[in-house]
């Protein structure tokens, strides 16, 4: 196929992908107006700023700038690239992908078909590991299941398998006509000192580790042996997995959330933790594998609830690092509450040893975050001891000055109070001279140039041209010599469209990247800064501005080129040239601020 058919395809596509049916499947939206709203998925939002043009086929927020078409919202919420976006809403509008072969599209192509081999190797891996688990050799592995509770219903539906050896697996995939190299790029295989192919994940318990887009990307091992290698072992980071940005089980989220809705995830740290949850009924988990929480993994959960429980092991107060990636989590405007568990024991160890009904009872308990940070800094210190007492009062005040309400500080206070036998006066009078926490840093921004008042006009019009305001349908955009390249195409895409029939702004994100100039463009959408009365008159005053800038050029130098001039006949012209540019720039009408 052909630049010109792949590019049929791509608008074909977008006229069989709604916007506002695509993005209303993933986040609520509230029609108001013309357009609707939501609290944007890419940043903590507080009040509605995310805006689906509907007519225009794309959306924008005013609070981060976040712009795009229908295959850009794709992209951005489910963390994927533009093929893969164009696939999921092929399969969505029931269309078959063609294959494109143009030279520019050409390593774009070679890194695709790189990775679909690699997500097929993961596959065959994996189906291979799961029929291991019910040849009748893998008896260690079963029984490590019962003895975990895990049935083979749930076995099943999470794909666990079996490693019985160091050597099939690589056997298999050479067999199924997999290179040597895409068996270790893969991260299945790795290499002896020798150079032998070898199983990776050897003689373990097999746990597939599937994205979001149901696709194997790495793989978990439990030894069952005692020895002195590692307990559990990820596939190192490949093309496919990263660490960082992955979640467990967060496949069958996504399934739980579209098939019943889901009103919180409860976050464990390991694989087992998810599935024995799972497993008891608690279908709505996911693991972090042990890694310290990270803002892609806090943004990943945000897909999918405002709501998560977080359920590590019972000595988890303790650990500073993971008290951090909670913060995280609140940063990115989850409600976080967290699962108090017996000491010692983790999510796993609740459900074997008290069932459904104890792991509920501790689920129940749940507290909120601040609160959890003061327990525990309280278990860190013997308040009979008066030097540790004043310690830990030193420390949780620290946690109330973070409090959002005035309740609620005082509700904490009253606690500490109660637990050390300070009056919550004193504590009050002490949190006053509680340093402040620093504030995060602020990002520099772009002066203005100093064509500032210039940029802002150009904004304006251009955003009038884009949006297609009736207004600005006449508006010569070729006589502006715009200084800013994004302008310029802006500007082009614009008198292109007119050309061929109408402007549609959702094509603007072909030619421009969602951010800079065009979110600063898009930004003048909202309310009524484009279709109030004054709008037209404030056009008006920004073409003269933009017509001004050339004039004022020119009369520069035809006075430069009136200095140079040597005869009195080539003076007169000159003067005669800047006249009758003096007087056109009179002519123009500038009366408001721009």
């Amino acid at each position: 196929m052909y630049k010109d058919d792949f590019t049929d395809f791509i608008r074909e596509l977008k006229e069989r992908n709604d916007i506002v049916e695509v993005i209303g499947s993933y986040i609520k939206l509230e029609r108001r107006g013309y357009n609707y709203w939501a609290c944007c998925p890419f940043h903590h939002d507080k009040t509605p700023s995310f805006s689906v043009n509907a007519a225009d086929r794309y959306y924008h927020c005013f609070g981060c700038g976040a712009s795009g078409d229908v295959i850009g919202f794709i992209k951005n919420y489910e963390n994927v690239d533009f093929m893969q976006a164009v696939q999921i809403l092929a399969a969505r509008a029931k269309m078959e992908v063609p294959a494109y072969d143009e030279r520019s599209a050409e390593e774009a192509a070679e890194k695709k078909k790189k990775r679909d081999r690699l997500v097929a190797l993961m596959r065959d891996a994996a189906r291979f590991y799961f029929g291991n688990l019910y040849s009748g050799r893998a008896d260690a592995h079963l029984a490590y299941l019962q003895k975990r509770g895990i049935s083979p219903s749930t076995a099943r539906k999470f794909g666990i398998g079996a490693s019985l050896d160091y050597a099939s697996l690589p056997s298999h995939l050479l067999a199924q006509g997999y290179t040597p190299e895409e068996c270790v790029e893969s991260g299945t295989c790795s290499r002896t000192d020798e150079g032998r192919l070898i199983d990776a994940e050897g003689e373990r318990l097999i746990i597939p580790i599937i994205n979001h887009m149901d696709e194997v990307i790495a793989f978990g091992g439990r030894l069952l042996k005692k020895s002195d290698r590692a307990k559990y072992k990820n596939t190192r980071e490949t093309l496919l997995f990263n660490k960082s940005k992955t979640l467990y089980n967060i496949n069958l989220v996504k399934k739980e959330r579209r098939a019943a809705g889901l009103a919180s995830i409860i976050l464990v740290e390991g694989y087992m933790d998810a599935i024995s949850l799972y497993e008891a009924g608690f279908h709505g988990v996911a693991a972090s594998m042990g890694t310290s929480l990270t803002k892609e993994q806090a943004r990943l959960l945000k897909r999918y609830t405002e709501n998560v429980f977080i359920s590590y092991d019972g000595d988890f107060a303790g650990q500073k690092a993971n008290l951090r990636g909670l913060d995280i989590l609140k940063q990115e405007g989850l409600k976080v509450r967290v699962v108090p568990l017996p000491d010692g024991m983790d999510p796993d160890d609740v459900i074997r040893k008290q069932g459904q009904a104890g792991y509920q009872a501790c689920l129940d308990q749940a507290m909120p975050l601040i609160d959890f940070r003061l327990l525990a800094a309280k278990r860190k210190y013997d308040l009979s001891r008066t030097d540790e007492k004043r310690d830990y009062v030193a420390e949780a005040l620290t946690v109330v000055r973070d409090a959002v309400s005035a309740t609620e500080r005082e509700e904490l206070l009253k606690r500490i109070s109660a637990e050390t036998g300070v009056s919550v006066d004193s504590l009050a009078r002490d949190l006053e001279t509680v340093p402040k926490a620093p504030a995060a840093p602020q990002p520099v921004l772009p002066k203005e140039d100093d064509a500032g008042l210039e940029k802002k006009a150009a904004r304006f019009v251009l955003a009038a041209c884009l949006l297609d305001k009736p207004y600005a349908r006449n508006c010569d955009l070729s006589a502006f010599p715009f200084e800013d390249s994004a302008h310029n195409t802006v500007a082009g895409y614009v008198m292109k469209a007119r050309r061929e029939g109408s402007v549609r702004a959702s094509g603007i994100f072909d030619l421009l990247p969602a951010d800079g100039e065009l979110a600063e463009i898009l930004d003048l959408d909202y309310g009524d800064n484009l279709d109030s009365p004054a709008a037209e008159r404030y056009f008006s005053d920004c073409v003269a501005a933009l017509r001004r800038r050339p004039l004022l050029d020119k009369i520069a130098r035809l006075r430069a080129a009136y200095a140079e001039a040597s005869t009195s006949e080539e003076k007169r012209d000159i003067l005669t040239r800047i006249d009758a540019s003096t007087k056109e720039l009179k002519n123009l009408s500038a009366g408001g601020k721009v």
